[in-house]
């Protein structure tokens, strides 16, 4: 019987790959949306991030959110996104 293959993605803040369940998806909808994605399957352009505020303010700081996503970012979206992530998934 053969085993099932686990997801791996690498956070864009601390670059350690991990199993993709542990990471929270980022996303650039179509309409150019920034979301968090708790379901992983919303369409558009993905980066992965472990839920640590030190990995958002990591990606922040070097600019890698904006150049994964391909778009500029607002600092008011990067406000958005930490409290998602403190609200959803305290660390």
């Amino acid at each position: 019987m053969a085993l099932k293959r686990i997801p791996q993605r690498m956070c864009a803040g601390c670059r350690q790959v991990k199993d993709k369940r542990e990471l929270i998806r980022i996303v650039r909808t179509p309409l150019g949306e920034i979301l968090i994605d708790p379901t992983g399957k919303k369409p558009g352009r993905g980066v992965y991030l472990c839920p640590k505020m030190e990995c958002l303010n990591l990606v922040n700081k070097s600019n890698r959110l904006e150049k994964s996503l391909k778009q500029p970012i607002s600092p008011e979206i990067i406000e958005s996104l930490k409290e998602g992530i403190l609200n959803e998934y305290r660390s």
